[in-house]
């Protein structure tokens, strides 16, 4: 079949033909992706582009020197880049190589929860003050502009870190979206509401004040007594041990993927204030 001059079968053929090409190729540079290998890459492109400049200025000596370091570097890049040969090989065997490179979301929320329960337990072991917001549905960016940008990935060993007593971030709150850690020592709007019970202090008013103008999850850990607090909707849940403090993060995080609930908090937490 001839279109504009052009063979159909022949067009699809070339396309499916680079496609697949450029794919195999994307996948080999995400399993080479932040190995040594990718600075072998990136020498091998600065060689050919001397090799193409050199045939074009017919630069006889350039080109000699470049057709040998073509010649030989394929010997050289198997005895040197072994491990990463045999890595590809055998994620190519395993069929992992046309998978997703990226986690699910159960994993990923999995890893989030299991980093701020551990570290919030640990704070509250050890009495150190914390407060976490976790964004959902709606934007908080106004909120982390006020804090130190972090952008870094969500670990209990960072988060731990940064509400350590006595260091540069630990003084306000801690925004997380998806699995990254935002910003540091942010300030969130404080609850003015009459009904808050007075032995809360500020973190505490804190998380409710975000919880009221935002839908976004906040976890205090109290500084005086190590209790574990959680606000959202303008809720106050408190004194939250280790399967509470899990059961209400996997509810909203997974709320958040796989669409809203009725009440996700409302469930046999305790609730004061």
């Amino acid at each position: 079949m001839l279109v504009g001059g052009f063979d159909l079968v022949n067009i699809i053929r070339i396309g499916v033909d680079i496609t697949i090409v450029w794919y195999v190729l994307y996948k080999l540079i995400m399993i080479i992706r932040g190995t040594k290998a990718i600075q072998l890459l990136k020498g091998i492109v600065v060689v050919i582009i001397v090799w193409l400049l050199s045939i074009l200025f017919d630069l006889q000596t350039i080109q000699w020197i470049t057709n040998q370091a073509i010649l030989w570097g394929f010997l050289v890049i198997i005895i040197l880049f072994q491990p990463e040969l045999r890595r590809a090989l055998e994620q190519l065997g395993r069929g992992s190589i046309f998978s997703r490179g990226t986690k699910s979301e159960e994993e990923v929320i999995d890893q989030i929860i299991k980093s701020i329960v551990t570290s919030s337990l640990y704070m509250a072991k050890r009495r150190i003050g914390a407060l976490i917001t976790i964004e959902l549905d709606t934007g908080v960016g106004e909120y982390a502009e006020t804090g130190i940008p972090i952008n870094g990935e969500l670990t209990n060993q960072l988060l731990t870190n940064i509400f350590t007593p006595n260091t540069p971030l630990h003084d306000g709150a801690v925004i997380l979206k998806d699995s990254k850690i935002v910003a540091a020592a942010c300030y969130l709007p404080l609850s003015e509401s009459a009904s808050i019970s007075r032995d809360l202090g500020t973190r505490h008013r804190a998380a409710l004040g975000i919880s009221e103008v935002t839908d976004a999850l906040t976890i205090v850990v109290s500084e005086e007594t190590g209790a574990i607090s959680c606000s959202k909707n303008g809720e106050l849940f408190r004194d939250l041990d280790e399967e509470k403090l899990h059961d209400i993060l996997m509810r909203n995080l997974t709320q958040t993927i796989k669409g809203p609930d009725v009440n996700p908090l409302n469930w046999r937490a305790k609730k004061n204030g």
